[in-house]
């Protein structure tokens, strides 16, 4: 009884006084009620910017220095973590090591839902330890609630390893805030479904880590004005976006992209390098070598050392 009079002070599972009557309904009432919730996500999210911004720094930070990021979620929270991760090779070029995700109950319970999986600590502890983090790491640790064990777990070994902790959270005041270096609190108030924290929390989530991972990004030198130099061409759609992609930043006709693309072994951004300034690939990989993987330094920089 303890428990859930405990666990119903969470925001997130209160009762939403504005849906009380979603069974009563017509089809098109229905959706817009619900639809109507989830209109407060963005506001509620840049209420947030700030700690975001933190965040963004640290990480990028870190990824510069050796270090890797990681999320660790459970449920919906561990399926986005895990969505976002596996963005991130095809989007920005990054070994698949560099960001990473971890699920309660592993890859399956992306599929299926393993939701006792999320009750246990030892199981985040298991997981942490065996992804090997160390001080030079980034982990961010995301539930709804800011109390899943799983969650907590993997926290837990995060700081006994050293590791830099940020917190995503839909609540105030939770377990988790008191373990992060930084909170980020999307207080997105109760669902339009009860509990269901798919929902509005999720999408907030959603947001908060498209924006930790692609600014983190463009920090980090894999954007070029706003488009993504360092992409993957690992089929169609991307070849065609890389060569696009050349073409513009290049000003040159589609045909003498593909040929740069080719010659430059499918990397854009030497490629453009090539073609700009006139140099053979690897004098175009040696000049981004030495910007640190900067396109706009590389376009810029003298080439007398070079």
């Amino acid at each position: 009884m303890g428990y859930t009079v405990e666990f119903n002070r969470v925001v997130t599972e209160e009762r939403n006084p504005r849906t009380m009557d979603l069974d009563t309904l017509n089809t098109l009432e229905l959706v817009e009620r619900v639809q109507g919730e989830d209109l407060e996500v963005a506001q509620i999210v840049q209420k947030v910017v700030p700690q975001i911004a933190q965040a963004v720094d640290l990480i990028a930070d870190r990824l510069e220095k050796g270090g890797r990021l990681f999320y660790f979620g459970a449920g919906t929270s561990g399926r986005l973590g895990v969505l976002d991760a596996s963005e991130c090779p095809p989007t920005f070029g990054v070994d698949p090591e560099l960001i990473q995700a971890s699920i309660a109950g592993g890859k399956e319970a992306m599929f299926k839902s393993f939701e006792n999986a999320e009750d246990n600590r030892d199981f985040g502890i298991a997981d942490a330890t065996a992804a090997g983090i160390t001080g030079k790491d980034v982990v961010v640790g995301i539930t709804a609630s800011g109390r899943t064990p799983y969650v907590l777990g993997a926290v837990q070994k995060a700081q006994e390893a050293g590791a830099t902790v940020i917190g995503i959270v839909n609540n105030r005041g939770t377990e988790l805030e008191s373990q992060s270096h930084v909170t980020i609190a999307a207080v997105v108030g109760p669902e339009a479904l009860s509990g269901s924290t798919r929902m509005k929390a999720g999408t907030a989530q959603k947001m908060i880590l498209n924006l930790l991972s692609t600014c983190t990004m463009v920090r980090l030198g894999k954007v070029y004005e706003n488009l993504m130099v360092d992409l993957k061409p690992t089929n169609e759609k991307l070849r065609e976006r890389a060569v696009s992609i050349i073409s513009t930043i290049s000003g040159v006709p589609r045909h003498v992209a593909e040929g740069a693309l080719v010659a430059s072994h499918d990397s854009a951004k030497t490629a453009i390098l090539m073609v700009k300034r006139k140099m053979g690939r690897a004098h175009a990989e040696a000049l981004l070598q030495q910007c640190g993987g900067s396109l706009r330094k590389a376009l810029e920089a003298k080439l007398t050392e070079i």
